[in-house]
């Protein structure tokens, strides 16, 4: 399995310019441009949109269940440059709190793993078919404290990728770091980012716009 070198892709307003900035993340077999894509629905007008690349699209190899180390080095390679991607961000004058994470299927799960790593009041965390990763969770790598930052988790209860139980864990750990969660779990649903979540992001963006 490889390092991901820091390729992102970056579109809207200039980090620079901006007063707030989201941070994209793709799932497995997709790229910086297809979530990019959903940028078109949601309510970012003013915002910079920074999307890193996997390289060979894919973040790590196994699912999100497997035990950590199976995914290594992938997984802490892509947190890093997670970690890279907040501070070039940050040193550009954009607030923690005006800084916002979204991520389908597999970079829903990094969109989960980075924040509860690294918990500050941000300005929404948006897990689309994802969950905290690894075959338990292991609560002594969460670090640090939501301070009320809205957090939507939405699913499937039947997702193949993503079984409900962990979508629940996953809540309940955000809630007892102090986020705001709306959990969402829609019946029978396929593996997709639904309207409603669409809705739900839309509400939590022009909260403090």
């Amino acid at each position: 399995m490889h390092q991901h070198t820091k390729n992102i892709s970056y579109t809207g307003k200039t980090l620079s310019e901006a007063s707030k900035a989201m941070v994209m993340i793709h799932g497995r077999g997709a790229s910086a441009e297809s979530i990019l894509g959903l940028a078109e629905e949601l309510e970012v007008k003013n915002f910079a949109l920074l999307a890193p690349q996997a390289t060979q699209n894919t973040w790590y190899p196994y699912s999100f269940m497997a035990a950590k180390t199976q995914n290594e080095p992938g997984l802490s390679s892509a947190l890093s440059m997670l970690g890279e991607l907040l501070e070039e961000v940050k040193a550009a004058g954009i607030k923690t709190e005006n800084i916002y994470f979204v991520g389908f299927s597999q970079g829903a799960c990094l969109a989960a793993e980075f924040t509860a790593r690294n918990a500050e009041r941000y300005g929404g965390v948006f897990i689309l078919s994802g969950g905290l990763i690894g075959d338990s969770l292991e609560k002594n790598l969460y670090q640090g404290d939501f301070k009320g930052t809205p957090i939507l988790l939405g699913c499937s209860d039947v997702d193949a990728h993503v079984p409900l139980a962990r979508v629940q864990e996953s809540t309940a750990m955000f809630k007892a770091m102090g986020a705001n969660v709306t959990e969402r779990i829609y019946p029978n649903a396929p593996h997709t980012v639904f309207e409603d979540e669409i809705r739900l992001m839309n509400e939590i963006l022009l909260m403090n716009s």
